[in-house]
């Protein structure tokens, strides 16, 4: 198929029937994946499950490829949403570095806690994140994937933000890049930690202090006084 896993970015939903039905399928489908893997899944266990004929599955997806498309596109879409709610970039990472001059740290403290909600509390979320660590040891493309959402692409975009910060005088940051992986690889291990026995809670707890710590610590001028009183 010419265009690969993540390019797509709408669903093309038109009306509110064919919305619930489009979205029963996805999350369905998704939900069997990260349970038994894209390959072992087929078309007719996500219409079983769902109650439907594969010739109703095929009327909204007309196969399992769209389907494991249209879930990445919904991820691509509700990142966005996330983004602009919380006033910080949208992805990619190749951002023109104008757009990120107005970045705060608190916006981005805001943001990040956010995403561990996210990425631990909805559904959704917690089976696409299932999906792409199962399958990144099957498929190249699924590793990429892995990569560009959950590890290097997160990295990336925020020594982008760290970059543009940095030029303004915000923080101190001689290197944005492992100042990007001193920040994200402990929430990173915190989504992760709490498929085990680690409560969210906890987990947030844990983020909040590692996040007002690398804010006090980073911050220039007034702002670093600011954050340590």
């Amino acid at each position: 198929m010419e265009q690969s896993v993540g390019s797509r970015t709408e669903c093309g939903v038109k009306d509110g029937r064919q919305e619930s039905t489009k979205e029963r399928i996805l999350h369905t489908a998704l939900r069997l994946f990260a349970r038994d893997g894209y390959e072992a899944t087929s078309v007719s266990a996500i219409a079983g499950e769902l109650g439907i004929t594969k010739g109703a599955l095929y009327r909204h997806y007309k196969s399992k490829r769209d389907i494991l498309e249209s879930i990445v596109a919904r991820m691509v879409e509700i990142d966005a949403e996330r983004s602009r709610q919380f006033h910080v970039p949208e992805l990619p990472t190749d951002v023109p570095q104008e757009s990120l001059r107005e970045v705060t740290m608190r916006e981005i403290r805001e943001f990040t806690l956010a995403q561990f909600d996210f990425w631990t509390q909805d559904d959704y979320a917690a089976q696409f994140r299932r999906l792409l660590t199962l399958e990144q040891y099957r498929s190249g493309e699924m590793a990429r994937l892995h990569s560009d959402c959950l590890t290097a692409g997160p990295v990336a975009y925020m020594a982008g933000i760290f970059r543009a910060m940095a030029a303004r005088g915000a923080i101190r940051a001689e290197d944005p890049e492992t100042l990007a992986l001193e920040f994200y690889a402990p929430l990173w291990l915190l989504i992760c930690a709490c498929d085990g026995p680690q409560s969210r809670a906890h987990g947030h707890a844990l983020l909040e202090a590692h996040i007002d710590r690398f804010i006090r610590e980073t911050s220039a001028g007034s702002l670093a006084d600011a954050w340590a009183n």
